[in-house]
């Protein structure tokens, strides 16, 4: 018999990966446009498995009704689990994630955003459509030399200092669990908050990492101080950093996330008013350079997204248990007791 599996917001793209990734049909895949949210939690019903993104709200009421309708597994098809309740999870039904699909594509997308604002190429680009070829206020700056501070240095995190270092750039790194053996240079966050004149982070979203950028934070960096942020939106505090973008304390913004983007991110008003004014103002600004949650979009990383997610799947029906499994110890320890050698429950 087919495990079937209940797909929330299913894009284009998604569909095109999981169909080919499920070519031999071993999966009864059923894909649903919607969000999975309190108000459509019984699509799911009779399903094994439910395959979830970042947007998804897998509460715990979410969960309660998931395991009430007979799902056994929430199979994150993202490397961020913020939007899971895993602590109410536990006990109840298993999760699974794809820790890494392409860590080269979300790195490369962060420095193809710092690269963007900083040369101005956006701007240049729209002007040169318009016949326009001055260059007049299109002076950038060399990265050659500068300090980038990286916070957050898992896979994603390293990649992105090795590019980082291909430009010849001083990197400062900070992460709560540091890489052994990896010669970074690690500093304190207010070390990276005082001596970058970058600052890109790569780090999930917990309660002590949200809004790590907020006025406090921003008034001890640099001034002109350029932030990209290609990991989850409610790292920095929108607010605090328009005013500091206002006071010209923060001299640009690279954005593929932001953190009230589940409403806005992957859809299409271009034909509407943006409700959001916090948003429509970050987006007015000359010096903001706002993506639609992007940096993970390149074929190689869509494949082996769906090849992760239905081997995680696959693993849990045949095994009785992933090694991709999340849990609360996973998040509190850092590190599962279980070390995934058997089920976290």
């Amino acid at each position: 018999m087919k495990t079937k599996i209940a797909f929330f917001d299913a894009k284009e793209y998604d569909i095109a990966s999981f169909q080919n990734a499920n070519a031999g049909e071993e999966f009864d895949i059923k894909f649903f446009e919607t969000k999975l949210s309190e108000d459509t939690v019984n699509l799911a019903n009779g399903y094994d498995a439910v395959c979830v993104f970042v947007n998804d709200d897998v509460n715990a009421a979410v969960i309660d009704a998931l395991a009430e309708g007979g799902v056994k597994l929430i199979a994150l098809r993202c490397a961020g689990y913020n939007n899971v309740d895993i602590e109410h999870a536990y006990g109840k039904i298993h999760v699974v994630r794809v820790p890494a699909y392409s860590p080269y594509a979300v790195a490369e997308h962060a420095m193809a955003l710092l690269l963007t604002s900083i040369r101005r190429i956006h701007k240049a680009f729209i002007r040169t459509r318009d016949h326009n070829f001055s260059l007049n206020g299109l002076t950038g700056f060399d990265l050659h030399g500068k300090t980038v501070g990286v916070v957050g240095t898992g896979k994603i995190g390293r990649i992105f200092i090795d590019i980082c270092k291909g430009f010849g750039m001083n990197v400062l790194a900070y992460d709560k669990f540091p890489a052994k053996d990896s010669g970074l240079n690690y500093v304190s966050l207010d070390e990276i908050w005082e001596k970058a004149d970058i600052i890109s982070f790569h780090c999930p979203l917990t309660d002590e990492t949200k809004h790590m950028v907020g006025r406090d934070s921003i008034a001890k960096m640099k001034k002109g101080v350029v932030l990209v942020n290609t990991s989850r939106g409610a790292l920095i505090d929108s607010e605090a950093l328009l005013e500091g973008i206002k006071d010209r304390k923060v001299g640009a913004a690279c954005l593929d996330v932001y953190e009230e983007e589940s409403d806005v991110f992957f859809h299409d008003f271009s034909g509407h008013i943006i409700e959001d004014d916090t948003l429509a103002r970050l987006i007015s600004m000359p010096n903001v350079i706002v993506t639609s949650h992007q940096a993970f979009l390149t074929q190689e990383a869509l494949s082996n997204i769906a090849d992760t997610t239905l081997n995680n799947i696959r693993q849990f029906v045949k095994e009785g248990h992933s090694d991709n499994e999340l849990c609360y110890k996973c998040e509190k320890f850092g590190k599962c007791p279980q070390e995934h050698k058997k089920n976290c429950f």
